[in-house]
């Protein structure tokens, strides 16, 4: 398409190596005024990279950027913001202990006449901001109090405050439900009616065939294809990031489930102080078998994540209610070095904070959750750590330079896998996974689906919460649903489709098998 509109942004022939590996080679991008330029491919395409060199954070590249015509050289992100450039991370860049207004006006701090921080007015502006956003909250809240997906709508707040022309967005609603979805949706429509230029860059195709004009698909640094994004199928674009046709990613059945190695029965948790934001069991009832597969289902906000944090013993303090049988035998996690000794392992659903030393490297991370148990008279043996570390990283296929590379250098996919790794090497009988694809790419996501038929087939059994319908349903041989705090409803996923399951997240009559959780058909 080519409307005659000069471009807001320009990029030529943009390349950029870390060490041996070519992170972007020879890309060519523009963004327009009032549209929205999909960015797509997999986790380590050069996506990031590409962004980072606009948004000022990678200075020592190769090639031209051009604002409305003119060249331009970054040195900081400062300098991006003052040509009109804000990126919205998919890595929340907040700071916890700090106010939502003090978090939106960081650094940039409004003053008096008498050189003092006008909190006052940075109050009154972040309340504006946030209504346009579509979301009621006190601006004077810590964001760590705050829910993911609240704290991923603070951070679009904070992108406005900058009056930028052009808008970058990560990711952005990876962590956010349908009703917040639809929110940031009419913020976008709002921007693109002042001419903002936007670059989307999201795994979810249904999210592209809504809101952007183009899309732009990148594969190992290269740019391979370019389509109106109105025409675009995920099929086609799914093909174009991995290079072949994709068939179904989710898993073949055929592991019939064996024992029961988890009764959840009642579960509540009482806590001693409450924390804004959390909504802690109050009457949850499941069951897993080995070799199973069970969903954690639910609107955002409707306990799934405190649910496996209770579980692994890194929930919120307080009187547990209820009883948690494992392997037949009453159990009370009490920590997770408890829950890990115990054979229960968790991966979080953010990796980042929760799940990874980020500065730290990769064999560091992965054998972090074994040292105990590979340590010789309180040393450990390098040969047996870097052995399984170099096994488990093969066997997920994890794609890095070297195993002392930092893990904070891979790209969200495999970070993703090194969480898996370390978890799997504790050699558990139940695994517990909160949101494990989200931020990652299709072909990622396939990778991690065929990772947990493995785990099946070999007879671990799975708790897996997730906000992506198709996965519960493809992934999942039940789903237990969740809404405040309670289970409402386990659905039979044989029989029940991602309808029947929305309509029990919302707490509306399902046509498929409903049965009380823990309970038989």
């Amino acid at each position: 398409m080519d409307d005659g509109v000069s471009p807001l942004v320009e990029m030529i022939g943009i390349s950029k190596s870390y060490g041996g590996v070519r992170a972007c080679r020879n890309i060519d991008l523009t963004v327009r005024a009032g549209e929205v330029h999909a960015l797509l491919g997999e986790n380590g395409a050069g996506k990031s990279t590409l962004m980072r060199v606009l948004s000022g954070d990678v200075t020592d590249h190769d090639g031209e950027v051009r604002i409305a015509g003119a060249p331009v050289r970054f040195a900081a992100p400062v300098d991006a913001q003052r040509a009109g450039i804000a990126m919205i991370h998919q890595e929340l860049d907040l700071v916890p202990g700090l106010s939502v207004a003090d978090n939106i006006f960081l650094g940039r701090e409004l003053r008096t006449r008498l050189g003092a921080v006008d909190g006052r007015r940075m109050n009154s502006i972040t309340r504006d901001l946030l209504e346009r956003c579509g979301i009621d909250l006190d601006p004077r809240r810590p964001v760590g109090e705050l829910r993911t997906g609240e704290q991923q709508l603070v951070t679009i707040a904070k992108a406005l405050s900058l009056d930028a022309t052009v808008l970058i967005m990560d990711e952005p609603t990876s962590a956010l439900s349908s009703v917040e979805v639809e929110q940031m949706f009419t913020v976008i429509s709002e921007l693109r009616r002042a001419g903002v230029g936007i670059v989307y860059i999201s795994h979810r195709m249904d999210e592209i065939g809504r809101i952007a004009d183009r899309a732009t698909v990148l594969r190992n640094g290269a740019v391979v294809a370019g389509f109106d994004a109105r025409e675009l199928t995920a099929e086609k674009a799914a093909e174009a990031m991995v290079g072949r046709p994709v068939q179904a990613m989710f898993r073949t059945r055929t592991v019939e489930p064996g024992e029961e190695i988890l009764r959840v029965t009642d579960l509540a948790l009482r806590p001693r102080r409450e924390r804004p934001g959390r909504r802690e069991p109050n009457g949850i009832s499941v069951t897993v078998r080995r070799g199973e597969i069970v969903g954690v289902g639910g609107l955002l906000g409707s306990g799934r994540t405190e649910f496996l944090e209770t579980l692994f013993g890194a929930g919120t303090r307080g009187g547990v209610h209820g009883t948690i049988e494992f392997r037949g035998k009453p159990v009370r996690p009490r920590s997770p070095r408890h829950a890990l000794g115990l054979g229960i392992a968790f991966v979080p659903e953010d990796r980042r904070v929760a799940g990874l030393a980020i500065d730290h490297s990769v064999l560091a991370n992965t054998v972090l959750s074994i040292v105990d148990r590979i340590a010789a008279a309180g040393v450990v043996p390098r040969a047996r750590e870097t052995g399984a570390v170099r096994r488990i990283v093969d066997e997920l296929k994890v794609k890095l330079g070297s195993i002392t590379d930092a893990v904070g250098t891979l790209s969200g996919g495999n970070q993703q896998k090194v969480v898996f790794g370390r978890m799997l090497l504790t050699e558990p009988v139940l695994l517990l996974l909160d949101e494990p694809t989200r931020g990652v790419d299709v072909g990622a996501k396939a990778e991690i689906y065929a990772l947990l038929g493995r785990a099946a087939e070999q007879g671990i059994g799975v708790l897996l919460a997730s906000s992506e319908l198709a996965e519960l349903v493809g992934v999942c041989d039940r789903v237990v649903v969740l809404s405040g705090g309670r289970a409402v409803h386990e659905l039979d996923t044989r029989h029940a489709g991602e309808a029947d399951l929305l309509a029990a997240s919302m707490g509306e009559g399902s046509t498929a098998l409903a049965v009380d959780a823990g309970g038989e058909a």
